[in-house]
């Protein structure tokens, strides 16, 4: 039987979280007189939590005590569950349901790999948690992407070498770990942001279960 392990981000690949997180980060900026675009917020996706801030800092040339970084961290972690408390399935992006089921159907490993540390709270509330083999998480790693140690880790839980892994990532950051692991790489959004990866599709509405079929026995 063939077998691939199938690795899939969260925000902005299962979910749309990606934009709760831009609402929460330009509250942040602009409580300490930093300006922040949606074109701003493209350059944090796939970024870990204090890496963002960092960069948000770095743009408005601002320095905070310890202290404060925390508490804006904080902060903007309140913001960002305050949406997510309140989501529902409805919050699931379009063939998700489909192409996760087709998957599970084929009996294909697959794991989520998210720098976000809220994942497991944000599957269980659109009811997609037991969809998953493995969650590779904020809580599991130390190094954001574009290290590939998130993917690695989840082709190590699902016992598949990273070679025979596909990983679906809307962000650069996530493209390039996936591609530094060896791994097939599916950019999920713009073409002209994820060119870096091997196959760029606008959502999974253009992903067809004869694709997938395709990737499994290559």
């Amino acid at each position: 039987m063939y077998k691939k392990g199938f690795i899939f981000d969260l925000d902005g690949v299962i979910v749309d979280t990606a934009k709760y997180h831009y609402f929460a980060w330009k509250k942040l900026a602009e409580s300490i007189g930093i300006s922040f675009t949606e074109k701003d917020n493209e350059h944090l996706k796939g970024v870990s939590r204090i890496r963002s801030l960092e960069k948000i800092l770095d743009w408005g040339n601002v320095a905070l005590s310890n202290a404060k970084f925390q508490e804006l961290i904080n902060a903007k972690n309140d913001d960002y569950l305050s949406f997510v408390n309140k989501m529902t399935r409805d919050e699931i992006l379009p063939d998700v349901p489909r192409v996760l089921s087709f998957l599970k159907e084929q009996q294909q490993p697959m794991a989520l790999g998210s720098a976000s540390k809220n994942a497991r709270s944000i599957l269980t509330k659109v009811d997609l948690i037991n969809q998953f083999d493995a969650i590779i998480d904020g809580t599991n790693v130390s190094k954001a992407k574009p290290n590939p140690e998130v993917f690695l880790k989840a082709a190590d839980e699902l016992k598949m070498k990273p070679t025979s892994c596909i990983v679906f990532e809307d962000a650069l950051a996530g493209i390039e770990a996936a591609n530094t692991a060896g791994m097939i790489s599916i950019g999920i959004g713009d073409k002209s942001v994820l060119s870096d990866a091997q196959y760029v599709f606008k959502d999974f509405t253009e992903i067809s279960n004869e694709f997938l079929h395709q990737l499994i026995i290559a």
